[in-house]
């Protein structure tokens, strides 16, 4: 935007783009599920034993805070990465 052309720049912002689109999607999440929708990773989600029924119903049990958690992490990451 402001003509910065460096490439640690652009290194910082991508990863900070994709923190911000892993929390923007974990945020939508109770929106999308009273639409029947999940839009969750769900190579995670199988990992811990969580189906798209379970939050579309909007159970709360431990494995599948584990997905969310396991998710937010991932955005966690790319923020270190930035620093």
């Amino acid at each position: 935007i402001l003509g910065v052309r460096d490439i640690h720049a652009d290194h910082a912002a991508s990863h900070i783009g994709k923190a911000q689109g892993i929390v923007t999607c974990l945020r939508a999440t109770p929106y999308h599920c009273t639409r029947q929708k999940v839009f969750l990773p769900m190579d995670i989600c199988m990992l811990r034993g969580v189906s798209q029924e379970d939050f579309i119903r909007g159970k709360q049990e431990k494995n599948v805070r584990d997905v969310i958690y396991d998710i937010a992490s991932q955005a966690y990451i790319h923020l270190e990465h930035v620093r």
